[in-house]
């Protein structure tokens, strides 16, 4: 059985449709690379994929849609892989069409599971003399041509702007397609800064894990603000590069104090922080997949100084306590509804040595 995903063995099977220059746009295989050819362009908006890519010799690589050093119509074949979000694929074909010359061949490629069947549509909104050339593995392939390029593209005017409100502290938060709850405050974080705001933390240097737009981190340092608390300094980090580019924006744009980290879980950050707030994904794609959690919690307590705070949102349905006690120390639940609970631990002595 094939090591690459669905998505990707299917692209393998269809190597015929790679002529000239290649870009692929959504690569979440690294090693499909060494199958495509000696050269080109990978794009990957997942800090871990994009450090891997980054290491394959004769590849350019790109970190999510930050086109900055790239060069307008400068391939001939553009291959699509459909993101997990579909929101985000009006965005993934329009860098598409950027770097497609004339008449370049544009190639999708999804899961059915995925909703290859309404992207198609979508596809042929952009792309020309469409029409679907395989079907295997779950996946379909569509090929069309790249009629309408465009000259410029600057991921940086897709930026959205929303205000949100929670326990009496506004924030501006910046917005692109494929984001985490792009224009609104979903209820698990609200359930956790409704816990910070009744029982704050004691800490003047936060970490903010899985930090996505920047929400918490904004509204941490908004609330010390407004209660005349001591300063705060929040930093944050994520594997997407739009969460990454968004957080930014939003601290850029409140004046706010903070390092936005691309990182693939916490292995590569150093230092240590007197607290760690954090609402994790547990999806991978259209799966349940908690495992970037899992892997979080036996990292924290080394990120942690002695006695600093883990305070995490999540589905109450998930297995989280039983970790966060035996990685970090005695959890206690501050707040919980039928869907999510906030649990707090403090970091005891031992935990997080190494042996």
């Amino acid at each position: 059985m094939s090591a690459l995903t669905n998505t990707h063995d299917v692209l393998l099977r269809n190597r015929d449709l790679l002529q000239g220059r290649l870009a692929l746009l959504g690569v979440t295989e690294p090693l499909v690379l060494s199958q495509c050819g000696d050269s080109g362009l990978a794009m990957s908006e997942h800090a871990g994929v994009y450090s891997a890519l980054a290491q394959r010799s004769g590849w350019k690589t790109c970190f999510g849609y930050d086109t900055d050093g790239l060069a307008a119509a400068d391939y001939d074949t553009v291959v699509v892989f459909l993101p997990k979000a579909r929101a985000e694929l009006a965005l993934r074909l329009t860098m598409a069409r950027f770097l497609g010359c004339e008449g370049a061949r544009l190639v999708l490629i999804g899961e059915k599971k995925e909703g290859i069947g309404g992207a198609a549509k979508q596809f042929k909104e952009v792309a020309s003399d469409t029409g679907k050339v395989d079907s295997a593995r779950h996946c379909q392939v569509w090929v069309g041509t790249n009629s309408q390029p465009i000259p410029v593209f600057d991921i940086r005017e897709w930026i959205s702007w929303s205000q949100l409100e929670c326990a009496g502290v506004e924030i501006a938060v910046a917005g692109l397609p494929g984001v985490f709850s792009e224009g609104e405050l979903d209820a698990g974080t609200r359930m956790l800064l409704e816990s910070l705001a009744e029982s704050p933390l004691k800490a003047e240097r936060v970490l903010d894990f899985a930090c996505g737009a920047g929400v918490i981190g904004s509204w941490l340092q908004g609330f010390a603000k407004r209660h005349g608390r001591s300063p705060v300094t929040v930093d944050g980090v994520d594997v997407q590069a739009q969460a990454v580019l968004c957080s930014e924006a939003t601290y850029a744009q409140a004046g706010l104090h903070g390092q936005i980290y691309a990182a693939d879980g916490l292995s590569t950050l150093g230092g240590r922080w007197q607290a760690v707030v954090t609402n994790p994904p547990f999806h991978s794609g259209v799966k349940t997949d908690t495992s970037m959690t899992e892997q979080f919690l036996r990292d924290v307590a080394s990120h942690l100084v002695p006695g600093g705070e883990l305070r995490l949102v999540a589905n109450s349905f998930l297995p989280y306590e039983g970790d966060i006690q035996r990685h970090i120390g005695p959890v206690e639940r501050l707040a919980q509804d039928r869907r999510f609970t906030v649990y707090r631990a403090f970091r005891r002595a031992s935990a997080g040595l190494r042996p």
